[in-house]
């Protein structure tokens, strides 16, 4: 998929479906993923996340969503998938990607 039509597609995906992708992405890239699923695992305590590990997944959620780099303060308080699931939702409706 090129780099604008993977645009146009996050600009239409609902919030529920941007959730979804998201989530896949962190448990396919964890390195404990038999670790607990839900919108509640610790990335680090259940899915078993490493300072190397958060450094991939960030930069795969940039690529996959053309993010902005995020700032230490900001990582410092995602640690729960749904901490990622919220701070990739926040982002894109600032910038108008989804309602």
């Amino acid at each position: 998929m090129s780099d604008q039509n993977q645009t146009e597609a996050v600009k239409f995906r609902s919030e529920e479906e941007l959730r979804k992708v998201v989530r896949g992405i962190v448990i396919e890239l964890a390195p404990n993923p038999a670790g607990q699923s839900s919108e509640t695992s610790r990335l680090v305590d259940d899915l078993g996340y490493h300072s190397l590990a958060l450094l991939e997944l960030a930069f795969a959620l940039e690529d996959e969503f053309d993010l902005t780099p995020i700032d230490e303060p900001t990582a410092r308080t995602i640690v729960t998938i749904k901490d990622i699931e919220n701070h990739v939702a926040r982002e894109l409706k600032t910038a108008g990607r989804i309602e």
